[in-house]
């Protein structure tokens, strides 16, 4: 077995705890979210599902064999997790901006609590070790999918702030601002990976 072999063995490895890891996290996050009316805690287990497309579609590339079909394997995977981003912008903003607009309020949730967390806590590593064996692949979608990654901490870490604001505060508003602070950075990172503009870090 070649180095690429086993690097390939390795991102393999990295997205099936990606794939794992946010299914279960969607379903606790859009439960949790719902039963409290938290837009930020359903977004952000929508953006669970969403990096289970991504790193699905991350699969699909090192998955291709065929030397003649990886560069189109790895444009097409680039270009799934750039429209990700872009899908899931535009829910959290027309959801944050009609809970502001409504002035609806969101219950306490224990559960989102230590969902996020959690997440915040854990997928910096995640997020660190797909980095890695981009640099050593040279793989674009394999880096937009590592910040991604690192992407549901941030949301992890506003969601976050947005609950206990709420949850200690009662600030009501908290959650969907929370939401639209977050549309910025999917709208920036989502022309990034479309347009396959991420920059390796150097070594």
């Amino acid at each position: 077995m070649t180095d690429t072999d086993k690097l390939i063995r390795k991102a393999l490895r990295l997205e099936y705890i990606t794939i794992s890891w946010n299914v279960v996290e969607a379903i606790v996050a859009i439960g949790a979210g719902a039963a409290a009316g938290s837009i930020a805690l359903i977004s952000f287990g929508l953006d669970s599902c969403i990096e289970v497309t991504s790193a699905a579609a991350i699969v699909y590339r090192f998955r291709t064999k065929d030397p003649d079909k990886q560069d189109a394997a790895e444009r097409r995977a680039l270009r799934i997790v750039g429209a990700t981003f872009f899908l899931l912008a535009i829910y959290v903003f027309v959801e944050s901006a009609r809970k502001l607009w409504n002035h609806d309020l969101s219950a306490p949730s224990g559960v989102g609590i230590a969902l996020t967390v959690i997440s915040a806590v854990s997928m910096p590593f995640l997020s660190r070790a797909k980095l890695r064996v981009a640099g050593q692949l040279h793989s674009r979608a394999l880096l937009a999918d590592s910040r991604e990654t690192l992407f549901c901490a941030v949301l992890s870490v506003v969601v976050l702030v947005g609950l206990l604001l709420n949850a200690t505060l009662g600030w009501w508003w908290a959650d969907p601002v929370a939401g639209l602070i977050v549309v910025y950075y999917l709208i920036k990172e989502a022309r990034e990976a479309w347009k396959g503009k991420f920059i390796f870090p150097e070594a």
